[in-house]
């Protein structure tokens, strides 16, 4: 049986050497192994070290894709160009530590198909860093028609199973986190406490966050489609009643309309709920937009020879 270790790099030259052997010290006598590399568009030496890698160490397999396309393609990338019977994803900073490996596989071993982990809140982190997870964490939650355990990311295994049906996925900005939730199969959680980062700076920005969440609201609910709805219609409903309101006054009263501070209200009000609903059904739009051009969701620059286009293309079973 066959192991793939994805791992996606993006300027991360400094950790390279170090997650490399940290996983290989923690991957089982018995297995066949690969550790896929997938450089994201890196700005520093990362493809150097990879070449480096691979060129002393046969087990090591590099993908280095033509831009940043950023972190879900990179790591899909990685899964379809693995062949392994289950394949890992963990982020180069050491962070998703390696010694889990062999707690994820035994419970492959003993039936199931994934293997999350979830993050216990580390308090080290800023005010800030776990105020914005949480919230992350609620919105999805409350907006979504998956549920996300908080403290959940890419750090899993997956059966073959599983690996084709994401390979097979005809979505352009796919949202793993949400999509290996949606598919259901058997299911395993395991806890654990996140490492310091070895070296480097953090990659996901507040901008990045901010996309991400948008990313997997919009991919996996139609719920702020349904609150746009609902509030339009509440929105039109008091209009009405302060229009007939406005009516009664003018006809069976001789008091004058108050002055212009409550059409001004009444006017922002409604605008910032046009403007509200407008800006949802746009992000809807534009991810019909970006899926009917049907680009690819990744492109690839370079592979080290081992690899072949697709690991679903290429993958041999041990009767092979």
């Amino acid at each position: 049986m066959k192991i793939s270790v994805v791992i996606p790099a993006y300027n991360e030259e400094e950790n390279l050497l170090e997650v490399a052997h940290r996983i290989k010290e923690n991957l089982p006598n018995g297995y066949e192994r690969e550790l896929i590399f997938v450089d994201d568009g890196s700005r520093d030496d990362t493809q150097r070290v990879l070449r480096e890698l691979r060129a002393t160490d046969p087990d090591i397999h590099y993908v280095l894709l033509s831009r940043n396309f950023g972190h879900q393609s990179a790591l899909r990338a990685g899964i379809d160009y693995a062949s392994g019977d289950c394949i890992i994803s963990l982020d180069a900073d050491l962070q998703h530590p390696p010694r889990l490996i062999p707690t994820l596989l035994a419970y492959w071993q003993e039936g199931y198909d994934i293997v999350y982990t979830q993050r216990q809140e580390d308090q080290q982190l800023s005010w800030f860093k776990r105020r914005t997870s949480n919230a992350f964490y609620q919105l999805m939650n409350g907006l979504s028609s998956v549920d996300f355990e908080p403290g959940t990311a890419d750090y899993r295994l997956i059966d073959r199973r599983v690996a084709e049906v994401i390979q097979a996925s005809p979505d352009v900005e796919l949202f793993l986190r949400g999509f290996v939730h949606w598919v259901g199969f058997r299911q395993k959680k395991v806890e654990y406490t996140p490492e310091p980062r070895f070296r480097g700076a953090t990659k996901y920005t507040l901008r990045k966050m901010v996309q991400l969440a948008l990313s997997g609201i919009t991919s996996f609910s139609v719920r702020p489609l349904h609150f746009a709805t609902l509030a339009g219609a509440v929105v039109s409903g008091l209009a009405f009643l302060y229009a007939l309101y406005a009516l009664y006054i003018a006809f069976f009263t001789t008091q004058a309309i108050a002055g212009w501070t409550s059409v001004l209200v009444s006017v922002l009000f409604i605008g910032g709920i046009q403007l509200l609903v407008l800006g949802i059904m746009g992000e809807y739009l534009g991810r019909l937009f970006v899926q009917s051009k049907a680009r690819p969701p990744y492109l690839v620059r370079e592979t080290d020879a081992g690899l072949l286009p697709l690991g679903r293309r290429r993958r041999t079973t041990s009767s092979e």
